[in-house]
């Protein structure tokens, strides 16, 4: 994070796979969900991403299976699949909806296994289940203040490798609570990163709300700001009010990102208008 907001200026902070992903999440899906070669790469040229970089880029996404391929004589288009549209949906709501219904005081837990051998199934286990909103309450166990039990089933179907547990259950009270929060997230970290993140991104609002900028910058200045936060979901388990410390900065920055998120959405959507047009799509 304090990288990517150092090199807000240049783009060696933004990677070409998650610049094609936040491309089709936000513009190409709502357009088809296709895109020729030369338009993808017009609208990567923004970024100072090169042609060949972006071939070899959507070749690699396409054998991994996220991406669907189809000719037109010389043409080449890429096109989302079900697997890629199941991984910008979840994205999606976890970036951009934040839960506001009371707590009911529950946790939700869970308890998995791996064999030993299959230490790159644990690695991701960890790994989806921060993604889920989990923290590590001890080896092997994770918890949540939220009800993604199915989620979690969902996610590890076709794992046979992994055991799971789940159990829902309730702490001797609030204090406890609010140690357990403590142990599983690094919240003061986290909340340093969110006002580094208003540092950056408030002094620019007013631009934003006087529609100062482009549609070609609006559109960078977009991008950016979605590279920048989505980070945070994968850090912040989105704790109740009565779990989060004093002068909490996670809920003004995600006000804020949807506020600008919004104010440059015509903007930029007009600019990749302008390119897909000019260089033709499916």
């Amino acid at each position: 994070m304090q990288r990517a907001l150092e090199e807000r200026n240049g783009d060696a902070g933004m990677r070409p796979r998650s610049i094609v992903f936040d491309l089709f999440g936000d513009y190409i899906r709502y357009r088809g969900g296709s895109v020729r070669l030369r338009a993808l790469s017009a609208l990567m040229s923004c970024f100072g991403i090169g042609d060949s970089t972006v071939r070899v880029v959507m070749t690699r996404l396409r054998k991994e299976g996220w991406f669907d391929a189809s000719k037109d004589g010389r043409e080449t288009s890429y096109s989302l699949n079900s697997r890629s549209f199941q991984l910008l949906d979840e994205g999606r709501d976890r970036i951009f909806n934040r839960v506001r219904t009371p707590w009911d005081r529950r946790w939700y837990m869970v308890i998995y296994s791996v064999p030993e051998t299959d230490r790159g199934v644990r690695d991701r286990v960890r790994k989806e289940l921060a993604w889920l909103g989990f923290g590590p309450l001890a080896s092997s166990t994770y918890v949540s203040p939220h009800d993604r039990l199915q989620q979690v089933r969902e996610h590890f179907a076709d794992e046979s490798a992994v055991r799971l547990d789940m159990l829902r259950c309730e702490s001797s009270g609030l204090t406890v609570d609010r140690e357990m929060a403590a142990r599983c997230w690094d919240l003061d970290t986290l909340n340093a990163d969110y006002n580094e993140l208003l540092v950056t991104y408030q002094p620019r609002m007013r631009r934003y709300r006087d529609g100062a900028l482009s549609p070609r910058d609006s559109l960078i200045e977009r991008m950016q700001l979605t590279y920048d936060y989505r980070k945070f979901p994968f850090r912040d388990p989105d704790l109740p009010v009565e779990l989060l410390p004093e002068r909490w900065a996670g809920r003004t920055a995600h006000d804020m990102f949807i506020e600008a998120h919004d104010l440059l959405q015509a903007p930029a959507e007009q600019y990749v208008d302008e390119v897909v047009g000019a260089s033709g799509t499916r």
